[in-house]
């Protein structure tokens, strides 16, 4: 019996030690990092390294390294569980040091972007004193010939909608670079592997295509754009005080509905409303802080709009606060609305107050400006805000301008869709309302006909266009691409590795790419952890500033970081603290806190103290929000554990 027991204490103890020697490679200079591939469509996935044939692994899949061998095999698993799916040719995988990927941008107000074979390549055009006249003969070569010398990829014309096609464009490396005005650009080497791995419609690759194909995609182009639909939501300020813009936006509504009913389009535009209050805790009397009264598509006509809309007056009661609960009535919009059935996504906020700050007990979301512009990127809708500059807010005005102008900060104009109506002028504002839903039903009606909106978005504005509508226009053509991008399934270019910047070569301003970092549910509940803990050090910190530390360290101690980085010294920072996770190290973004240190946070006034705790909350509800959307994790391998999915942090709401 003893022998037996002794027999199973050995077996036990063998499964133990091989459960923990079955682990990943670590990535050099990494304690918890572990080496990454992704394979390209020639990987055969093999039961052993000297198998004749193996399984067609789909391009895109990503795999942990477990073992390379001397012949050039990698022992690869799904995960980091020990689990091992068999070996890959090291030739067919491309080494992911780096958990940033680039998503294109919407190529409507910009050139799209060209990726080179060669580095000199694109670094002499990024040094000419003219990069636009020297890039212009590769543009002029694609459209004519289809291919450039040099160019081994560009990028499709229309808007890549990740959601649908989901692609990678992981940054092998990165250098920076000056364009001749003093422009920064980075230049990149980097690789692409869509999942699907047909050459998408409408990329030049370098190999040549012929003018039957351009035109047959125009039109592909022309025959799908007719199907373009387009939604506004008013999200609307209902506090005392604003009866009179409700009242016309109502009117605006009922006359749009009449012009397209007589163009036979009621189909094609269809308009929804939000009103927001405030915090019906404070003050019951208020009824909502934030009501969806119609949703895009549920009013068929004029009458059956006024019908949902005919209960909508403004508040019989004051709000607590002058400050309304605006980003109540944005995430509303964005979170209760159905977009995905239009392609073109307008939202219109209308107020005369500042927003509450997600960091206020009266805010309902816990989210800031920045957090809900993300997610209106993410959704493809754009915000407009009205800002009614009426006589009773005047002293809340550049508080409030500079909250919406960060809100509706448009990726594609590279601008804010913020409108001020001076001195909250009821004739100034139906023009207004009047002007931009006459432009979006323009654009739908143009669609309607198989045409995009009028002129390239980087061409000049129209004569006797204000900038509101030519802000609209330019959109409006951003939106049809993203639509046929979407209905026409356009790709990334299937794979390939060359050399890209990551703004325009023509237009300096304007990035042509926006970097995620790929974040696990484990770094983002990480993430997570260590934001609360940080925010809670720096509440106690505004008392002082060494009791703020000892926390950061007892912190970085709880989640098993480094403990010889630890030490007293003052001007020992958060980022040596290693809280910060390794899977941020080498991003290219500029952290908020890594710098702050207990002399730095000293010397900061409470003002300052108290906007970092509140972009810190701000975030913190973020991550929760992100973690809570089941629909936007990514599964990179197949058979992986669901904690190895991936979720597309924008770096700008990294801590």
């Amino acid at each position: 019996m003893r022998k037996f027991l002794g027999f199973c204490v050995a077996v036990v103890a063998a499964v133990a030690f091989n459960a923990q020697a079955a682990a990943p490679l670590l990535m050099e200079g990494k304690s918890t990092l572990y080496q990454r591939v992704l394979t390209t469509p020639e990987c055969r996935l093999l039961a052993t390294p000297d198998a004749p044939t193996g399984t067609i692994v789909p391009a895109f899949t990503r795999y942990y390294v477990y073992a390379r061998r001397d012949d050039g095999k990698l022992q690869v698993g799904p995960d980091t569980s020990g689990k091992i799916s068999g070996f890959i040719d090291s030739k067919c995988a491309i080494d992911w040091k780096m958990q940033l990927a680039l998503l294109f941008t919407n190529p409507a107000d910009r050139k799209r972007a060209l990726i080179f074979a060669d580095k000199t390549k694109l670094d002499d055009i990024i040094t000419a004193d003219d990069s636009a006249a020297a890039v212009a003969p590769l543009y002029q070569s694609l459209e004519q010939q289809g291919k450039a010398d040099g160019v081994v990829a560009q990028e499709p014309s229309e808007y890549i909608d990740y959601k649908k096609q989901f692609y990678l464009l992981p940054i092998l490396e990165s250098e920076e670079n000056w364009f001749a005005d003093d422009s920064p650009v980075l230049n990149l080497k980097i690789a692409s592997v869509s999942k699907n791995d047909a050459v998408a419609s409408g990329v030049s690759t370098g190999q040549g295509q012929a003018a039957t194909k351009a035109n047959s995609s125009k039109q592909t182009a022309s025959s799908a754009i007719t199907t373009f639909k387009a939604a506004i939501v008013f999200v609307i300020d209902s506090s005392i005080s604003m009866q009179p813009y409700i009242d016309r936006t109502k009117q605006s509504i009922e006359k749009i509905y009449q012009r397209l009913e007589q163009a036979g389009l009621s189909d094609y535009v269809s308009f929804g409303l939000v009103s927001f209050r405030a915090d019906t805790r404070k003050v019951p009397g208020l009824e909502y802080t934030s009501k969806l009264f119609v949703s895009p598509g549920q009013a068929k006509n004029g009458a059956e709009f006024a019908a949902k809309v005919k209960d909508l007056n403004q508040a019989k009661v004051s709000s607590a606060l002058f400050d309304e609960d605006a980003y109540a009535g944005i995430n509303t919009a964005l979170q209760q609305v159905n977009w995905q059935q239009f392609g073109g996504r307008y939202i219109v906020l209308i107020t005369d107050a500042g927003a509450i700050e997600g960091s206020n007990e009266q805010s309902s979301t816990g989210l800031d400006a920045a957090q809900l512009r993300l997610e209106a990127e993410h959704q493809g809708a754009a915000i407009y805000a009205l800002h009614l500059l009426t006589k009773a807010g005047q002293k809340d005005h550049a508080k409030a301008a500079a909250q919406y102008q960060d809100l509706t900060f448009n990726q594609v104009l590279q601008k804010p869709l913020y409108y001020a109506v001076n001195a909250g002028s009821v004739q100034e504002f139906g023009q207004r309302i009047d002007e931009l839903a006459a432009s979006i039903s323009a654009q739908v009606e143009l669609s309607s006909q198989g045409k995009l909106a009028a002129g390239s978005a980087a061409a000049a504005p129209t004569k006797g266009e204000d900038s509101m509508q030519e802000d609209t226009r330019k959109l409006g053509l951003a939106m049809q691409l993203r639509y046929l991008g979407s209905v026409t399934g356009t790709k990334a270019p299937s794979v390939f590795s060359g050399f890209m910047a990551d703004h325009d070569l023509t237009y300096h301003q304007k990035p042509v790419c926006t970097p995620v970092v790929l974040l696990t549910k484990a770094q983002l509940s990480d993430l997570k952890d260590v934001v609360q803990g940080v925010m809670d050090a720096a509440v106690q910190g505004m008392l002082s500033a060494d009791t703020m530390f000892a926390q950061i360290k007892s912190l970085a101690a709880s989640l098993g970081r480094d403990p010889s980085l630890l030490t007293d010294k003052q001007s020992f920072t958060i980022a040596q603290s290693g809280l910060l996770g390794e899977y941020l190290d080498e991003l290219p973004y500029k952290s908020a806190i890594a710098s702050i240190s207990e002399d730095s946070w000293a010397a900061m006034g409470p003002q300052e103290q108290d906007a970092q705790i509140r972009a810190l909350e701000s975030k913190l509800k973020y991550y929760e929000q992100m973690n809570a959307d089941v629909d936007r994790w990514v599964q990179l391998s197949p058979g992986a554990d669901a904690a190895e999915d991936v979720y597309p942090v924008p770096l700008e709401a990294l801590p």
